[in-house]
């Protein structure tokens, strides 16, 4: 990444799904990265966005690698088991599919857990040039909202996006070379889009982690609290 210092420091949360392991992989293959600090459930030191407390103590332990140049938080939850229930949970397309427990897990996942790894990591960043990026999706814009449905997600996600745009804000203060995004990866081959014919119309991780790491790389501190698309693209809220 021509914008980062030879020998930059990475750190990836979230680095056991599908674009975070392909993050790591690819940040390791660079010649220019020194390190990649790879954060999951059973990693050491764990982060667990069920565990408030474990999400301030791995910013803790790693705290002494950095700083760090680059941050991305790659965790997301469209899908998968419902904590209170033994159906398997899926987007709700109707207003009567909500339901506590739901959108309890999705927010848990897309939003609390982000929220606090921009309190608890944003100060790990280079003081020079660092940035801090936060995966979301291009069906939390509000403003490009046509076909309904996916009611947790798309509402976790936009939750999403106005935390990073009020953290830039209150960083430009503290911290005015940070960089901090909202990134939307497209459609991805992965487990997360896997019922959603993700395998017919998704990108590879790699090629999605290289994107990302693209449109990374062209942003200045001018651009931090933007909501972008892996094509560069700047999103409507």
């Amino acid at each position: 990444m021509q914008s980062l210092p030879d020998g930059f420091r990475a750190l990836i949360i979230g680095a056991s799904g599908a674009i975070g392991a392909a993050l790591v992989a690819e940040l390791r293959n660079r010649p220019g990265c020194a390190l990649v600090v790879a954060l999951h459930r059973h990693s050491q030191p764990a982060i667990d966005f069920a565990d408030e407390a474990s999400i301030a103590a791995a910013a803790a332990e790693v705290a002494d690698q950095g700083p760090f140049q680059l941050i991305i938080n790659a965790t997301g939850i469209l899908h998968g088991g419902d904590q209170t229930s033994a159906a398997p949970l899926m987007p709700e397309k109707r207003l009567a599919d909500l339901h506590y427990g739901q959108m309890h897990q999705v927010f848990l996942i897309n939003t609390f857990g982000p929220a606090l790894v921009l309190r608890h990591f944003s100060g790990l960043l280079d003081r020079q040039r660092g940035i801090l990026a936060l995966l979301s999706a291009k069906v939390g814009s509000i403003g490009d909202n046509r076909l309904g449905g996916w009611y947790s997600y798309r509402a976790s996600k936009a939750a999403l996006n106005m935390l990073v745009k009020t953290a830039a804000i209150e960083l430009k203060r503290s911290q005015p070379n940070a960089l901090l995004l909202a990134l939307h990866p497209g459609t991805v081959n992965s487990r997360l889009s896997q019922p959603f014919r993700g395998g017919e119309i998704g990108r590879s991780p790699a090629a999605a982690a290289q994107d990302l790491l693209r449109v990374l790389d062209q942003q200045s501190a001018e651009a931090s609290g933007r909501f972008l698309s892996y094509s560069g693209e700047q999103l409507p809220w």
